[in-house]
């Protein structure tokens, strides 16, 4: 590379507009990943990503980015909040390409709107691209329609640590819709009892999936009678209850059965 050609990219890079990207990495299957994130991922010249983002699509960075895993898992982490918001803004300040890249979707349960408030706050633009959440990844992998037409007429997507109980408002009552629990826990039993408590009833099938999409995904089935018994599942899990998975449930009634991804 000539001393012209690192003079116009440094200059290119002074005058890019600040601009940091959060993309969404779906749930870690590279052949899931939309085309716009893929070209991020690929032309970043820092990617700031989740912990449960995978090596697979981490590979798909150009060899000289600058990779940081900005994540935590079980609580634990490394960095807080307001280092990664302070990453993104100085990166993008330097005029260097900025993908933060989340696993699933950005906007479900990604703290996505803390992330563009700091950008905002900083003058630094943000822009969203989309990904595959896993609740669509795990529900495509199972072959479960979340609003089948008979049984299904809503989705209520929560996370393990706001359904278990406390001084809020509960979620609405309703026998007739599809929930999913991210992050769920290792313990199902509080939130059994209390969608027991709540009057669902001890039939309702539960599908306990891990790792969707990915090859070594895992389901058990169950019913919420039986839920508090589930063995803990491999990080991520997530559950998914309603009567849109009886089928999966009645065709898989072992909790240690496993459903294979399909090509």
């Amino acid at each position: 590379m000539s001393l012209l050609t690192v003079s116009l990219e440094l200059d290119d890079r002074r005058t890019r507009p600040a601009t940091v990207h959060l993309v969404g990495a779906g749930p870690g299957d590279p052949d899931l990943l939309t085309l716009k994130a893929l070209r991020l991922i690929e032309a970043a010249d820092v990617i700031l990503h989740d912990d449960l983002v995978p090596e697979a699509i981490l590979s798909l960075a150009a060899a000289d980015a600058e990779i940081v895993n900005v994540g935590k898992r079980c609580g634990t982490k490394a960095i807080t909040q307001e280092q990664i918001n302070q990453l993104m803004i100085e990166h993008a300040r330097a005029g260097r390409g900025v993908v933060r890249l989340k696993s699933g979707d950005p906007l479900l349960f990604g703290r996505a709107a803390e992330e563009i408030a700091a950008l905002a706050e900083a003058g630094v633009a943000s822009q969203i691209v989309p990904g595959i959440t896993a609740a669509f990844a795990a529900a495509a992998a199972i072959g479960c329609s979340l609003t089948e037409r008979n049984c299904a007429s809503s989705v209520i997507f929560s996370t393990g640590h706001r359904a278990q109980p406390h001084t809020n408002a509960p979620l609405p009552l309703s026998d007739d819709a599809t929930r999913v629990v991210y992050m769920p826990g290792r313990d199902l039993r509080p939130l059994a009892e209390e969608w027991l408590q709540q009057g669902l009833p001890p039939e309702m099938p539960c599908a306990i999936v891990s790792r969707a999409a990915q090859p070594d995904q895992m389901v058990r089935c169950t019913t919420l009678a039986a839920l508090g018994d589930a063995a803990p599942a491999l990080a991520p899990s997530l559950l998914i209850a309603g009567w849109a998975v009886r089928e999966i449930a009645a065709a898989s009634p072992l909790a240690t059965d496993s459903v294979p991804v399909t090509a």
